[in-house]
């Protein structure tokens, strides 16, 4: 089979893409497009460039795997080790899913492929559908998001301080990437936070972005939080809390919580 460099790129490019994009979505890694896209990037030159190195046996193997390594660093953030090694294993998990699936496909269908060189390239640029139907489902969340009314992942909330505490409906929003010290912030309206905190003595502040400008919010640190998820609840302790005076109607959570 003839390899045109530009299609390996392309092809390698759009499998590494929607992979580890998989990965972000089944872990709500914070990561964005940008990131993610410069990983592929790298992915694909390292694919179609490692074969030229002539490099085989054991040493092969170690180079594909720290290069394995090496682009989910790139692609995704990560506030601990364990994070990191979820969001490797669930990237090879289904890359090998993926090519069991590719191997099966072909053989069944007898189409010319390579694989094991770095790359896979085909008859058929599989990569390359892959990224369109990567593209259309998210599309599709994207709007059913927009039309839903209801969040399908709200949860109850309780935030204890000292000993007080408040109990609200809560949702976790991808959209919120607010920060204290690399600490990430959920929001709750100032109704809520009254009956726990006095606002007044509160010193930390922290800048947040909507579609109505960037405004200050003030920033406390709640005892503990628990999520009731129906079947379990999740407790967790030292979390951040902003104070919104806008009219919001439950806690916004920060996707980050999840990484705990």
């Amino acid at each position: 089979m003839q390899v045109y460099v530009e299609l390996a790129i392309l092809e390698n490019f759009c499998m590494d893409y929607s992979l580890l994009y998989c990965a972000k979505l089944t872990l709500r890694n914070p990561a964005g497009w940008k990131r993610i896209s410069i990983a592929a990037l790298t992915g694909a030159a390292f694919a179609v460039l490692f074969p030229l190195t002539g490099l085989g046996g054991a040493w092969a193997v170690v180079v594909k795997l720290v290069a394995g390594l090496a682009l989910c660093l790139m692609a995704g953030k990560f506030r601990s080790v364990k994070s990191y090694a979820k969001f490797t294993a669930v990237f090879a998990a289904y890359s090998a899913v993926l090519a069991g699936g590719l191997y099966g496909f072909f053989g069944f269908f007898g189409l010319e492929y390579i694989m094991g060189e770095g790359y896979v390239l085909s008859a058929v640029p599989v990569g390359i559908p892959l990224f369109g139907a990567l593209l259309l489902v998210l599309g599709a969340i994207r709007l059913k998001n927009l039309f839903s009314k209801t969040p399908k992942n709200t949860v109850r909330c309780r935030i204890y301080a000292g000993q007080s505490s408040v109990s609200l409906s809560g949702f976790f929003d991808s959209g919120n990437k607010v920060y204290s010290g690399g600490v990430p912030v959920s929001v709750i309206p100032s109704s809520a936070a009254a009956q726990i905190v006095d606002e007044k003595s509160i010193k930390e502040l922290v800048k947040i972005h909507t579609v109505a400008g960037s405004r200050q919010i003030k920033v406390f640190t709640a005892d503990r939080l628990e999520l009731d998820f129906g079947e379990k609840t999740a407790v967790y302790y030292g979390v951040k809390m902003g104070i919104s005076d806008a009219r919001i109607y439950g806690a916004v959570l920060h996707p980050d919580i999840l990484e705990e």
